[in-house]
């Protein structure tokens, strides 16, 4: 199927690694422009060569904090001069400690809306005029399954990141028929480095538990959101907009 993105301007952020670099190498696989960032110059470089390889498109590369709005903002600003138009704006952030609600102090809490809720806003506000200007957009906010399932265990998570559905919802009517669609993609478990990080040595048989317990029996992969993200960039998706889209493998049982 031709997604209708060959020769489209793409923005990953958050893209050095984990499911940033997997959505920007489909991207950049569908004959896209692409845009990544990250805060490692090591990783970004060689991030830099992987969605290279994938597709005949540019790939632009840069160091930024997205918690840093100006920087967020410049970054945009540089990647629609280089490629003439945006056209995509994937947003995306790093991860927060886990741990439930009571174990954080309100400057935590305050630390994680800076980290997983305003990089969304500032970067979508950033590409706005961009987008409207290109009259074809897609902004899609990745979050994380905790935004219909809070979990017990990821209390900052479930709280930072219940914004974005709000700002994206607020998008939605502010972008109106403008040709720009708005959507939040909700991922469970997937194979990617933070995990590493929270489970340490017992990565491997925590990620075979949590994979017993999802209806389809396995982890998801990192390549499995890029598809997704695609999908909802695509102009296949054109009358998708102001949705949830989970991806967690039949985790949430809930009906709304």
């Amino acid at each position: 199927m031709n997604l209708g993105l060959a020769g489209k301007a793409a923005l990953v952020a958050a893209s050095s690694s984990g499911i940033g670099l997997a959505v920007a190498k489909v991207l950049a696989a569908e004959g896209a422009d692409v845009s990544i960032c990250g805060r490692d110059p090591e990783r970004l470089a060689a991030a830099h060569k992987e969605v290279d390889a994938c597709g005949p498109g540019r790939v632009l590369s840069r160091s930024v904090d997205l918690r840093d709005e100006q920087t967020a903002a410049g970054w945009v600003r540089e990647a629609a001069e280089a490629f003439g138009a945006l056209h995509v704006v994937v947003t995306n952030s790093g991860g927060v400690p886990f741990g439930p609600v009571e174990n954080f102090e309100v400057a935590e809490y305050r630390e994680a809306v800076n980290d997983n809720l305003l990089p969304h806003v500032s970067l979508s506000l950033a590409a706005a005029p961009h987008l409207r200007q290109a009259g074809w957009g897609r902004i899609v906010m990745i979050t994380s399954e905790s935004v219909r399932r809070p979990h017990p265990g990821s209390g900052l998570s479930s709280v930072a990141r219940l914004g974005v559905l709000g700002f994206a919802k607020g998008l939605v009517d502010a972008f109106g028929a403008s040709g720009v669609t708005v959507n939040v993609l909700a991922p469970g478990f997937h194979r990617t480095p933070i995990l590493d990080v929270q489970y340490g040595d017992e990565v491997e048989e925590r990620l075979a538990e949590v994979a017993a317990s999802l209806p389809v029996g396995r982890i998801g992969r990192a390549e499995d959101l890029g598809a997704l993200v695609a999908f909802l960039a695509s102009e296949q998706a054109a009358f998708v907009t102001g949705t949830v889209l989970l991806a967690d493998g039949g985790n949430t049982r809930a009906i709304v």
